[in-house]
């Protein structure tokens, strides 16, 4: 089998988990831009504007505040190699860096606070994809609590929460291997944390903190930690099951409750990362670009209907991270990327043609989200 063939030989190569030909430099490396993003906009008076894109910028210190037709025109400091970010109703943005979770009014445009990590072993604040510190973050539903997946190099990771009135951390649950998502269901009554290197998804009883491993490995875990054929990122549909995308071939369907797994049929053949779901419940899937190039096709997002229709958009250059318009109707797709390859910006794209165009967006952007 092609898949299990790769992943017994990038098991052989990689010196290290994850998923990456080794890649240990600091975020600051410079990016590989497939091409010149247009200049940056000039910054708003005022408040910031409803509608605005505010990304992580995993290649600075830094979150940086996108006008959707214009490109970037602000950027805020909140911390080192900043992973993810989720904005609540508030207007308030959560940023898990490798030194904690930063707290950033978004319409203001200015830090409020840095909210230390309590769990031990992360070593000192650094860049690179196996840095130690914050990576998925989420709110839950009533934004009281935000909570964010830490990642411990070499050993298992843990979700810590913060309370957002305090802005202290009031608990925390251990979970897999490089907790790359996190997110919430609906009634706020559950977290899921994914473990790339564990082949899992935690989930964290929101009250009591206790928790139960799902194993989510389409492929089998063989090739173990050097293996390309691990869960990325989660979409939480709305009937409380949870969609993990592998390798543009194959989409688990997981039911958290029991664990039971189901697998459909994907069509865009491409190693698979950012995750996120329109108003109507279609699926956006972020290709980054072929593990073997002579049998596996370039980036792409996949746009997945609820009854499993799919179109593929082609992308130019690989892509991390996903999000949707309020509307549904634009997908924004950040270049920042974990491997080399990445560029700055972001691909904006126009779900109903499919025709796309690039705007600046900060240093190696991850996360996203609309404010």
């Amino acid at each position: 089998m092609r898949r299990a063939a790769t992943a017994l030989l990038t098991g052989a190569v990689l010196l290290a988990a994850g998923c990456t030909a080794g890649e240990r430099a600091a975020a600051r490396e410079p990016g590989a831009a497939a091409s010149k993003p247009p200049a940056a906009a000039q910054a708003p008076a005022g408040e910031t504007p409803d509608g605005t894109l505010l990304v992580a910028d995993f290649g600075a210190d830094t979150v940086t505040f996108v006008d959707p037709e214009r490109g970037a025109f602000d950027s805020v400091e909140v911390g080192t190699a900043p992973y993810g970010l989720a904005v609540g109703a508030d207007g308030r943005a959560w940023v898990a860096t490798a030194e904690g979770v930063a707290v950033v009014d978004t319409r203001a445009r200015e830090r409020l606070a840095l909210v230390p990590y309590e769990t031990d072993g992360l070593g000192e604040p650094t860049g690179g994809e196996y840095r130690g510190g914050g990576m998925g973050i989420a709110l839950s539903p009533d934004g009281t609590r935000a909570y964010v997946g830490v990642n411990r190099p070499g050993t298992n990771g843990t979700v810590e929460v913060v309370d957002t009135r305090t802005l202290r951390v009031t608990g925390s649950a251990e979970v897999g291997r490089r907790p790359f998502d996190v997110d919430v269901s609906r009634d706020g009554r559950e977290v899921y944390a994914t473990g790339h290197d564990s082949y899992d998804v935690t989930v964290v009883a929101a009250d009591s903190l206790r928790t139960r491993r799902v194993e989510v490995a389409p492929y089998g875990t063989e090739g173990g930690l050097g293996s390309w054929l691990k869960p990325h990122y989660t979409a939480v549909r709305a009937d409380g099951r949870l969609l993990l995308p592998f390798e543009g071939e194959r989409l688990a369907v997981v039911d958290p409750a029991t664990g039971a797994t189901r697998i459909e049929r994907m069509t865009a053949n491409t190693h698979q990362h950012g995750t996120a779901l329109t108003p109507d419940g279609t699926l956006l899937v972020v290709g980054t670009g072929p593990i073997d190039a002579a049998e596996d096709a370039a980036a792409s997002l996949t746009v997945r209907t609820p009854d499993g229709r799919e179109r593929v958009i082609a992308l130019d250059g690989p892509h991390e991270d996903v999000t949707a318009s309020p509307d549904g109707a634009t997908a924004y797709v950040t270049g920042g990327f974990t491997r080399d390859g990445y560029w700055n910006g972001i691909t904006v794209v126009d779900l109903a043609t499919g025709e796309t165009h690039r705007l600046a967006a900060g240093e190696r952007p991850l996360g996203i989200a609309v404010l």
